[in-house]
């Protein structure tokens, strides 16, 4: 039902991101034949493809050139894909939706080089777009990225981390790479200052109410809804909202020393999720999402009138209201 519902969200745009996913196959084409079979895999396993869309949807609000367009939508959504390959090394998943990793179906060595072939693909893509801006910001975007990825490893299992250290990690982990998608959008479609910044503003405050869902959802989705085991991040010691939420009750203590010490049971992983399922840590997360989702839908407020603020602010709602 979900899936239908983003479908639809996605109607106007299907030719043009069908555009997108050839050119995402036709970057990551190689004279290696694992590094193919590798990165296919990849474009084969799917997405919701939200920044490509975003890409769209804010170009919309200048001159909207599919072919120019495309050379800023493929770069951002290959980067977020390499940097997938590299999150599942570093937490040694072996399942994302529903399908076996890169680092699972072959190895950690040839996952981190297909990871870094696909963040050099996704520069050779944006080489088309002449405005230094658009390279300037994707180059701060995949810095912060690293730096994100970075300070995750050094605070994992960390229970007694502030909000403000998790609002920091998740800004460099999901929320600028949204926020860069439509300003970056934006700026190769030529939109006027201000409207670019309300855009990149919208882009930011929705990546951050994302993240949070995500985080939600890793605790209240099935195995098989997530295609992965719920409860992932904690078991790959990744301290999420709901679980900072909680830090004052010893019981979740209890559960992360079992994890790092690698001795959690299964039944005792079914405990920890209705644990946090069932604890005022969910709803109160939701509530942070919300405020953001409230923060980003007032930037698309402050654009002028356009069809595509009604298109914006869809598929605002979708993403931070989905349960998939």
């Amino acid at each position: 039902m979900e899936k239908m519902k983003l479908a639809l969200l996605y109607a106007d745009f299907k030719s043009d991101i069908d555009i997108i996913e050839k050119e995402l196959i036709q970057a990551l084409n190689s004279s290696s034949h694992m590094l193919n079979e590798a990165s296919v895999h990849l474009v084969q396993a799917g997405g919701k493809r939200i920044r490509p869309v975003f890409v769209l949807l804010c170009a919309k609000f200048g001159q909207y050139d599919i072919h120019r367009l495309k050379h800023v939508a493929t770069p951002l959504e290959l980067v977020h894909m390499a940097s997938l390959v590299h999150d599942d090394v570093i937490d040694d998943s072996n399942m994302r939706r529903g399908q076996y990793t890169v680092k699972a179906q072959w190895n950690n060595r040839v996952a981190m080089y297909t990871g870094d072939f696909i963040f050099a693909r996704a520069l050779q893509s944006l080489a088309h777009i002449e405005n230094p801006l658009v390279h300037q910001v994707l180059a701060h975007t995949m810095v912060e990225l690293c730096n994100g990825e970075v300070i995750q490893i050094e605070d994992k299992f960390q229970l007694n981390q502030n909000l403000k250290t998790y609002f920091r990690r998740i800004k460099r982990k999901t929320a600028l790479l949204i926020e860069s998608s439509c300003y970056m959008g934006a700026l190769a479609a030529g939109v006027n200052k201000k409207d670019a910044i309300h855009l990149k503003r919208f882009g930011y405050f929705i990546g951050m109410s994302f993240q949070i869902i995500d985080d939600i959802l890793d605790f209240t989705a099935t195995d098989k809804e997530l295609g992965k085991p719920a409860g992932s991040d904690l078991l790959n010691g990744n301290i999420t909202l709901p679980v900072i939420l909680m830090q004052h009750d010893r019981r979740i203590h209890e559960y992360v020393e079992k994890i790092q010490a690698g001795v959690l049971t299964e039944a005792e992983r079914q405990n920890m999720l209705t644990l946090v399922r069932n604890s005022p840590a969910i709803d109160e997360a939701q509530r942070v999402s919300e405020l953001y989702l409230q923060k980003a839908l007032r930037e698309i407020d402050q654009l002028p009138k356009h069809p595509m603020k009604r298109k914006l602010r869809d598929i605002a709602m979708f993403i931070s209201k989905r349960d998939f």
